[in-house]
């Protein structure tokens, strides 16, 4: 079977510091994958060279084959490649729907229109307000981000990120900051996405985070220290020891 991502031997170094050493990944169609390590293990910074936002100083990704080194943050979005961030990047001002609408354009290659402007019965409309529909949030589509809910916000940006259609999806910390409902309601909205869409995801909660992930990486100071099934790392001593504070 081809493999859905790939990485190998990556590296990245800022000012002498090693923060991603050698790391290899490989991510199989439809997989649950998550990424976990202590604050400042590299976690974010790998997913910032996996999805072309840094350079790596050496090293390959690979999406279903093709080598994405060298291929610009657009082009990954077209070739099946999306993600969310650690700190939520949404037009604040602007609505839901609007919001989701420059994305679509985006990934149909229709950019020039951002600036001219979409008379209100354009279809893509009607595709933003399905993946809003999607995310639960379809009655708010016509709301300014800045007047619902920082748990809203977040299934938005899933939404952005499921408008591309990914092949891959790699979700930065998608519970961060949310209350205990809210992350009941995006836990079980990720588990919802489709099986053809590959997930990698970094979390912190590690109940939601265990019980989502089929196979485990867990980064310590850049290093790669364990990575397999469930059972495997939970029982691994180096991650008791660096991880789980036993």
């Amino acid at each position: 079977m081809t493999i859905a991502l790939e990485v190998k031997d990556l590296k990245k170094s800022f000012g002498g510091v090693a923060v991603t050493q050698s790391v290899n990944l490989q991510v199989m169609p439809g997989e649950r994958r998550l990424i976990i390590g202590p604050n400042g293990a590299g976690k974010t910074t790998l997913f910032a060279q996996i999805t072309g936002d840094l350079l790596p100083d050496s090293g390959q990704v690979f999406l279903y084959g093709k080598n994405m080194i060298g291929q610009p943050v657009h082009n990954r979005a077209h070739l099946g490649m999306s993600r969310t961030y650690q700190i939520i990047t949404l037009f604040s001002k602007d609505s839901l729907a609007h919001n989701v609408v420059l994305s679509l354009l985006g990934i149909h290659k229709r950019k020039n229109q951002i600036f001219k402007g979409l008379p209100a019965n354009d279809p893509i409309y009607d595709e933003a307000i399905e993946l809003l529909d999607s995310v639960g949030l379809k009655a708010q589509a016509h709301r300014r981000v800045t007047e619902i809910s920082y748990g809203e916000q977040r299934r938005v940006e899933i939404a952005l990120a499921l408008a591309q259609k990914p092949k891959v999806l790699l979700l930065d910390e998608p519970l961060a900051g949310l209350s205990r409902d809210e992350r009941v309601l995006v836990a079980d909205l990720i588990k919802s996405i489709s099986k053809e869409t590959a997930i990698v995801m970094i979390e912190h909660d590690m109940d939601v985070a265990l019980a989502f992930a089929e196979k485990i990486l867990v980064l310590q100071y850049g290093k790669v220290i364990v990575d397999g099934d469930r059972d495997t790392v939970v029982n691994d001593p180096k991650v008791q020891e660096v991880y789980l504070g036993h």
